[in-house]
């Protein structure tokens, strides 16, 4: 029921429908009290869609396997953010919306961290320069892939300017220590993730 109503409240976003404790349980046979049962109230099904928000993009993180190329590891994390975002667009916006507190903070909190492990991998490999802040390169490069997804799944740029997220990631990586034409190659490689899965 709880899984039911989340995924209804996601449907109604994304159709542009107004969420509310009547129209939510509208069709389902459900009363209005589920949603105080599960959630506690309508405050409580938000936080728990921000919640729910952060469970999808930790699982299509945690699907992009670790090769011996971390670099391309960490581009493809990144394309795997974008993918989560255009898949998705309404969940996406909410996770972001600090009105409403998450659940499981950590968990969120767990989305950063994966980037930060790859770039310790990476450093390291010798890709990214000894002494190299992975928490701050890793801030920079989730930086670069939420401006992208805000402006695609927002509207003012349409989806082939995810591509720009090539020479972006390569400018950053290249600054952090790495040769430029072997950065490229590697984020290339990772960013190929998003054509195959995006849609």
């Amino acid at each position: 029921m709880r899984s039911l109503l989340l995924e209804r409240a996601a449907h109604m976003l994304r159709t542009r429908a107004p969420v509310t404790l009547r129209t939510l349980v509208a069709g389902t046979g459900v009363s209005t009290m589920a949603v105080y049962t599960y959630f506690g109230g309508m405050d409580g099904l938000w936080r728990a869609l921000r919640q729910e928000g952060f469970s999808r993009l930790t699982a299509g993180l945690a699907a992009v396997g670790p090769t011996a190329d971390a670099v391309r590891d960490l581009a493809a994390l990144g394309a795997a953010y974008l993918v989560n975002a255009v898949e998705s667009p309404d969940l996406y916006r909410i996770m972001f919306d600090a009105g409403f507190d998450l659940e499981d903070p950590g968990a969120a909190d767990e989305t950063l961290h994966s980037l930060v492990r790859t770039v310790e991998r990476a450093t390291a490999d010798g890709r990214f320069a000894a002494g190299t802040d992975p928490l701050e390169l890793a801030t920079q490069s989730w930086a670069i892939g939420h401006g992208l997804a805000s402006l695609v799944t927002s509207g003012p740029l349409p989806p082939a300017a995810l591509a720009h997220g090539v020479p972006m990631l390569t400018a950053l990586f290249t600054a952090a220590g790495d040769e430029p034409g072997r950065c490229r190659d590697s984020v290339a490689r990772g960013w190929a993730g998003l054509r195959t899965a995006a849609p």
